[in-house]
């Protein structure tokens, strides 16, 4: 996976189209592709509510929460299995079925 550009050179980036440098130009110059400038003029656009979509901190906050169910369900996952296990080790009451 490529290498996040920091958020100050993708501002300056923006500002340099916004001022009125071609797209294409400023990619080059700065030494990524187009299509990546692009992406971020959208984002910025969304960023700054001129058009629908998820902003940045929406997306960030999206990521963090997806992260901490993954972790919540593991830790549920190495519950179950010690209640199995501790389970087996204990006598079970005359006439249960387990």
């Amino acid at each position: 996976m490529p290498r996040p550009y920091p958020p100050e050179f993708r501002a300056r980036a923006i500002a340099l189209v916004g001022s009125g440098k071609p797209v294409q130009q400023t990619a080059y110059e700065l030494g990524f592709s187009p299509g990546c400038l692009h992406e971020w003029l959208k984002q910025d656009r969304i960023d700054r509510g001129e058009i629908p979509g998820k902003t940045t901190t929406e997306s960030a906050e999206l990521r963090a929460a997806r992260k901490r169910i993954r972790e919540l369900e593991t830790e549920l996952a190495i519950i179950r299995q010690a209640a199995k296990f501790l389970d087996q080790d204990k006598p079970h009451p005359k006439g249960s079925t387990q």
